[in-house]
């Protein structure tokens, strides 16, 4: 049986999902801090945290999170996951290319003892989406 934490963070995927934001952020505290490690961009409360979670919204319509599989280590949980979509919106500043991704992501979510998350980070590759999205040539090509 799943614990409360990785109950948790399954259904606030689920809310991303259905693109039910507030869903997601009545999982995290007001203060929440978040690491999207492969931009470097750490995000301080719920509204820039809503607004990263828009972003990705925007730039992939039907986006995704599928094939979810959680660990649970107590106060943290670490999700693994493909993300899936088409780009067919803006997304990172950059026209809709309307090709499809499917990118192997991994999230880390760390509880406090009301059983909210205080901050999570977030790994995945910019190798792997640029080059599903057409914006730079596979690296063993690239030369």
């Amino acid at each position: 049986m799943a614990s409360r934490n990785v109950e948790s963070f399954r259904l606030a995927h689920e809310s991303f999902n259905r693109r039910d934001f507030d869903g997601v952020l009545k999982v995290v505290v007001e203060d929440y801090t978040y690491n999207d490690h492969p931009t470097g961009n750490i995000l301080k409360g719920r509204n820039q945290f809503r607004e990263f979670l828009q972003g990705w919204a925007d730039g992939f319509s039907d986006g995704k999170i599928v094939n979810a599989e959680y660990l649970d280590a107590g106060d943290t949980v670490v999700a693994q996951f493909t993300f899936e979509g088409t780009n067919d919106g803006r997304f990172l500043g950059m026209s809709p290319t309307g090709r499809r991704v499917s990118l192997p992501v991994c999230e880390i979510a760390r509880y406090d003892s009301q059983g909210q998350v205080a901050s999570a980070a977030l790994y995945y590759d910019q190798v792997t989406i640029g080059t599903q999205l057409g914006m730079m040539k596979p690296l063993a090509t690239a030369a």
